[in-house]
């Protein structure tokens, strides 16, 4: 792979797990289990993709009444990941 490639691929990587910590953040603050906590990056060609998996229990409150919640982190992740120019989406896992 040419080293111009390397780099990018490296960058966005270093970027989506950017994005990553916010979200890990704001989940882990509003679950009963944080240890229960644990996040997937999946780097796509045109986009990242956050996988969080919860407790069970914790599902309800990680996308909260009408999704509200998970709105509000999808939110923010795509804020930041504007201000990195690149784009994310988060999913949520029981």
């Amino acid at each position: 792979m040419p080293e111009e490639l390397t780099e990018s691929f490296e960058d966005e990587a270093m970027l989506s797990d950017k994005i990553a910590d916010l979200v890990e953040y704001l989940v882990v603050n509003l679950v009963d289990d944080p240890d229960a906590v644990s996040l997937q990056v999946i780097d796509g060609a045109d986009a990242s993709t956050i996988e969080v998996s919860v407790a069970e229990g914790d599902v309800a409150k990680v996308i909260g009444r009408r999704g509200r919640t998970i709105k509000a982190i999808r939110t923010l992740a795509r804020a930041l990941a504007a201000r990195l120019d690149t784009s994310v989406e988060v999913e949520v896992l029981g």
